[in-house]
């Protein structure tokens, strides 16, 4: 049997979609697990998301989608983790190209379920920002979201929702969220985590690194991008939940207004519009900024006394663990030095690594 994963906001999405399908449907299915090419500055340079124009090596599945095999490759000086994924974990990961808008995203969507005939359409989201209404203050990247929610309320095939996690991408809250959150269909485990295991020790994603380690067990808070937000890890942290596709598009002010838009400019427009900013700007202000910095030299001798005082203010907030991508961005390093920075790190000091996580045990 074939499985469908929509990974709805790219990037860890669509590592959470690997270990979900194997926690769901064991081996024997095989996993098509459609995602953005969206992985942020740490590893893309490139402002937004990466379309099929921005790749070499891909593979056709239909004429409006293609695969990312692990031979692809992204053309500088953009990023993407998808063909390492491909090589390291046994799924087909297809890319969801967003650059005809929602219109786009439901014809891809639509020409993939007609080819597979997949037993079953999941689309899983990891934290839960895809039920956002669009005006919550701590809302931080709605748009990828809010677009595939948008195509998968028009395709003619029965979809159903999934949120993990609820609360780990920092932007809603487990309170704001459980009115929202239907039947737990399965909580992670620590032999769910195995599966993924050796890609959690690369990949950037924080989202997916927390839901991993409260699977894991790991209990307290931790301290996230490059604003420090706070996110609880709890009980709640590897619970997958099923939720109304209905009544998510209803609550998404974003995703109704983007279903007829056929450019990702005019889904950025209506970001602007009803969210107050579209995270792309963002990405392109912050990568402007980027430009401007000098490399830092990595070395224990000037990381480790800058760790302490990071460590030191973090404890002062009640902090526990951390993110890799949240210390590099704390010493002002570049994100190219992220993998450079783990390794340092777990070499100094072993007994901090909270696999994926880092535990915070300096206090001022």
């Amino acid at each position: 049997m074939t499985r469908l994963i929509v990974a709805a906001g790219g990037g860890g999405d669509a590592v959470a979609a690997a270990m979900l399908h194997a926690a769901l449907y064991g081996d024997e299915d095989q996993a098509v697990i459609l995602t953005y090419a969206w992985d942020r500055l740490l590893i893309d340079p490139v402002p937004g998301p990466r379309g099929a124009r921005d790749f070499t090596g891909l593979q056709q599945i239909t004429p409006a989608v293609s695969a990312v095999p692990a031979e692809a490759r992204p053309i500088a000086p953009a990023g993407s983790t998808l063909p390492r994924l491909a090589a390291e974990l046994p799924h087909t990961f297809a890319l969801l190209d967003p650059y005809q808008g929602a219109e786009g995203v439901t014809r891809q969507l639509e020409e993939l379920v007609s080819h597979l005939g997949p037993e079953s359409i999941d689309l899983l989201d990891v934290g839960g920002d895809i039920l956002a209404r669009g005006d919550e203050p701590t809302l931080k990247s709605p748009l990828a979201d809010a677009l595939t929610l948008a195509a998968a309320c028009q395709v003619n095939a029965s979809v159903r929702l999934l949120v993990a996690g609820p609360g780990l991408d920092g932007e809603l809250s487990p309170d704001d969220l459980r009115p929202m959150l239907g039947s737990v269909i399965h909580t992670f485990t620590a032999d769910d985590v195995q599966r993924i295991s050796t890609v959690l020790e690369w990949h950037p994603s924080e989202a997916t690194a927390m839901l991993a380690a409260t699977a894991r067990g790991v209990r307290g808070t931790c301290e996230v991008r490059d604003a420090g937000l706070p996110v609880a890890l709890t009980d709640e942290g590897p619970r997958v939940h099923e939720v109304d596709l209905d009544e998510a598009v209803s609550r998404n002010s974003l995703a109704r207004a983007i279903m007829t838009t056929a450019a990702l400019d005019e889904v950025e427009a209506h970001s602007r519009e009803m969210c107050g900013f579209s995270e792309i700007d963002y990405e392109r202000n912050k990568a402007a900024w980027l430009k401007d910095q000098s490399p830092v030299e990595l070395d224990a001798e000037s990381v480790l006394p800058q760790l302490d005082q990071f460590e030191a203010d973090a404890g002062r907030r009640g902090v526990t663990h951390t993110t890799f991508r949240r210390i590099t961005e704390a010493l002002n390093l570049n994100g190219s030095q992220r993998s450079a920075l783990r390794q340092l790190l777990i070499d100094s000091r072993p007994e901090q690594y909270d696999a994926p996580l880092w535990r915070i045990t300096r206090t001022a």
